[in-house]
């Protein structure tokens, strides 16, 4: 009788600013029979650390967060909170 535990991720790419949700799922099985699962969800901005993230969400965000993405990605939360400040949002 062994268990083992496993993750499977799926990531989806939210536009304009290739936004990274990335769903984990922890699979526990017994004897190669899954017993269990259980998920999270972690959300990655352009621009955040994601050296502790998984793999997968490392290689897309290093494909699409080029240094003009991020930029107009700060500068869109800049504009939002102005607005915010200024009661119009």
């Amino acid at each position: 009788m062994a268990f083992t535990e496993r993750f499977e991720y799926k990531l989806e790419i939210i536009p304009p600013y290739s936004i990274i949700q990335c769903r984990q799922a922890d699979i526990v099985e017994k004897d190669g029979v899954e017993i269990g699962r259980s998920y999270q969800r972690t959300v990655y901005s352009p621009g955040d650390d994601v050296s502790e993230a998984p793999q997968e969400v490392q290689d897309v965000a290093g494909a699409l967060w080029t240094t003009a993405l991020i930029d107009a990605y700060k500068k869109f939360l800049e504009d939002q909170q102005r607005l915010s400040v200024a009661g119009i949002a």
